[in-house]
């Protein structure tokens, strides 16, 4: 693994090691008295909205989330939250491109805009096994993943994104593969490295709270066993 900062390493102790097995939808016993909270039971999406207003219920089918079954751009969380650990088991088809949002601040999309997409960030969710910044694990078109630790088409994955103030890292089945510090985006257009990025904004300053969000890009993508645990004092570990 790379080098990374001493404070990413902190983070991804506690996030490796901060749930037992539990049954499909639930939480354990030690995940509430951590502070886990379920945002989807298997049966039940009422916690959940989506971008263009369409009822949210066909998009809960067999124990998990499609965004498919809704047509829309994305299903969204209804609450809106900012330094976090969310967990989730994910499974794609062949050829997939889906995505998981974060900090999306409205959904409502900006004018000239022709979705919500660029309120947010995003995870890229994508068959396949490259690694650039449109990869599987990608903050979308900003960083890409370290390595590709995609399952292959069929099995379900396991993934930890971690939201902590300017810091920003994702798990998957297990690997570190996607780290940012949005303090170092002070660029409108250029990712830190100098190279070009199709987005305006200055992530240094992008809201830091705001929704939660599931694509539909034209392809079955199916979520489960969808927890958050808020992280209203960070968790930064190991700084000195």
């Amino acid at each position: 693994m790379r080098y990374l900062p001493r404070v990413v390493y902190g983070m991804l102790a506690v996030v490796m090691t901060t749930q037992a097995i539990a049954e499909e939808n639930q939480l354990t016993e030690a995940e509430k008295s951590a502070g886990w909270k379920l945002l989807f039971d298997g049966k039940d999406p009422s916690g959940w909205i989506t971008s263009n207003g369409s009822p949210i219920g066909p998009a809960a089918k067999e124990g998990s989330l499609n965004p498919r079954n809704c047509r829309t751009y994305m299903i969204a969380t209804k609450e809106k939250y900012e330094n976090f650990i969310l967990s989730l088991d994910f499974k794609l088809t062949e050829k997939c491109n889906s995505g998981i949002f974060f900090r999306v601040f409205s959904m409502t999309p900006l004018p000239d805009v022709g979705d919500v997409g660029w309120n947010g960030m995003e995870i890229a969710v994508q068959e396949g096994t490259g690694t650039g910044y449109h990869d599987m694990g990608a903050i979308y078109d900003l960083v890409r993943p370290a390595k590709n630790a995609l399952k292959p088409v069929g099995q379900w994955n396991h993934l930890e994104l971690t939201c902590d103030k300017n810091l920003v890292m994702v798990v998957i089945n297990g690997s570190l593969v996607t780290w940012m510090d949005l303090n170092q985006w002070t660029q409108s257009n250029k990712r830190p490295n100098g190279t070009d990025t199709k987005f305006d904004w200055v992530f240094k300053d992008f809201p830091r709270r705001g929704h939660i969000g599931l694509q539909d890009h034209g392809h079955d993508a199916w979520y489960k066993n969808i927890k958050i645990r808020e992280l209203p004092a960070g968790v930064r570990r190991g700084q000195g």
